[in-house]
């Protein structure tokens, strides 16, 4: 059986004295607290401390990182419990063997690092995940979440995480937040995040029960625009009063543009109807965005937005599996025109904040480097999903910080359904980082206490100050 021997230089150049100074940067910030203002870990999960069920519930299944992977070699995601509520422990065992099997698949992926380094750094593992060690794994797994030290809020202290934001429906009560704030046992920080996106498009055929459920919500009539515009403050305010510090927002475009009153009353009345077109449908959206955007200009949360991609890309998954499977596909998109509504009205407000994200990297250097250079609002989120991995990383700090610098960048975001990739996924960017750094020092661009300085900053300050923690 092969063995598990991760290198403590992964990641790290492999210029010796580039990687010296990598090693160095690393050990002083591999041991700082975790940060996480945007991912998908339920709260449900730490409010009641239950146990987890198996390693195929835990570690595949709701990973769509990891599925996707073996859907793409031809597995079902049947026979990975995605969709299921009712899997057999023989089934979940024969995913987590199909996993193994498959492993040389993710050879050059960074869902790779992170697997291992789970198994090795959480679970204490040394076996190569294969189609002879999968029985003995799944096995070793099982017994360690039955234990006291694997319960959620064991790992959050173990991981040292410092904040944690969930993400969650508008009109959602909250209840784990507010369990958790009120139980005097728990002395961490889990914070919901307010993702409004299906209020957002009139074109859905939802629409019009989604705007009566968020009226009923907020106990105010949505019969009309103006309903629509106060359900959604009330709402952000309960979101704030149970410690919501942003909003989330993913479309798929970037505009952001207001409409005069009367047109965005005509529009919504016909998306009430049901007889919207999906052009008017597009334009009533960027008037709501805009609508979002100033109410962040006024109740502070930090507005986040990630648009540009193409949901359910292949349907007959989407019917069977429903959302969040792995079938999301990245389109391009342009963000100078875009925001310059939303950025002339509370580009310069102090109390607006923004992070532009993306997975379309040529917006990078061209366009969001420069609005954060200029606007004091604006922040570039980092790599995340599609290229949350290490070369787009390196690729990511190349293209911004001429131009932005490190201090207009959100820090790191993990953005997971997978609860124990968190630390691996922050290694990884740790690691980069530190890499990155490491070659500006050794091109004499930096010196080593900039350098330090500066790592530091990258995970915990400028996280803190992007979403206002």
């Amino acid at each position: 059986m092969a063995r598990l021997a991760l290198s403590p230089d992964r990641l790290f150049p492999p210029d010796p004295t580039t990687r010296s100074i990598a090693r160095r940067l690393y050990d002083e910030v591999r041991g700082l607290p975790i940060i996480s203002p945007h991912g998908h870990v339920p709260a449900e999960w730490l409010a009641q401390d239950t146990p987890f069920e198996d390693p195929t519930s835990l570690l595949i299944t709701p990973d769509h990182y990891v599925t996707r992977v073996l859907h793409a070699r031809g597995v079902s995601l049947a026979d990975l419990g995605v969709g299921q509520q009712d899997v057999s422990v023989d089934q979940r065992r024969k995913a987590f063997r199909l996993l193994c099997e498959h492993w040389p698949a993710y050879r050059g992926t960074p869902v790779k690092f992170w697997f291992e380094s789970g198994l090795a750094d959480v679970f204490g593992l040394d076996l190569v995940p294969s189609a002879e060690t999968a029985d003995t794994l799944y096995e070793a797994i099982a017994e360690l979440l039955d234990t006291p030290d694997f319960r959620p809020r064991a790992l959050y202290r173990r991981f040292g995480i410092e904040f944690l934001a969930t993400t969650d429906d508008p009109v959602d009560d909250l209840r784990h937040h507010r369990a958790l704030a009120a139980d005097p046992t728990w002395d961490g920080r889990v914070a919901p995040s307010f993702r409004p996106d299906r209020y957002l498009e009139p074109a859905r055929p939802d629409w019009p029960d989604l705007t009566a459920a968020l009226g009923e919500a907020a106990d105010v009539d949505t019969g009309d625009y103006a309903g629509w515009v106060q359900a959604m403050e009330r709402r952000r305010a309960y979101f704030k009063a149970n410690g919501a510090t942003s909003t989330d927002h993913s479309h798929r475009d970037a505009r952001v543009e207001p409409l005069p009153a009367t047109e965005a009353e005509r529009l919504y009345g016909l998306a009430l109807a049901g007889r919207i077109s999906p052009d008017d449908a597009d334009t009533l959206r960027r008037d709501l965005m805009f609508q979002m955007a100033r109410m962040a200009s006024e109740d502070g949360l930090v507005m986040t937005m990630h648009p540009a991609v193409h949901r359910n890309h292949h349907t007959p998954t989407f019917e069977r599996y429903g959302a969040d499977v792995g079938a999301d596909i990245p389109i391009s998109v342009e963000y100078t025109r875009a925001v310059q509504p939303m950025l002339d009205a509370f580009g310069t407000d102090p109390t607006f904040q923004v992070v532009l994200f993306t997975i379309d990297e040529t917006v990078y250097s061209r366009e969001l480097a420069p609005l954060a250079g200029f606007y004091p609002s604006v922040h570039i989120g980092a790599p995340w999903w599609f290229i949350d991995a290490p070369d787009a990383m390196t690729r990511y700090r190349a293209a911004v910080t001429e131009t932005a610098g490190f201090s207009k960048t959100s820090g790191f975001i993990d953005d997971t359904r997978a609860y124990l990739s968190i630390p691996a996924r922050h290694d990884t960017a740790r690691r980069m980082d530190s890499a990155f750094l490491a070659g500006l020092v050794a091109d004499h661009r930096l010196t080593l206490d900039e350098a330090l300085d500066e790592a530091y900053h990258l995970v915990v300050t400028y996280p803190r100050k992007a979403f206002r923690l």
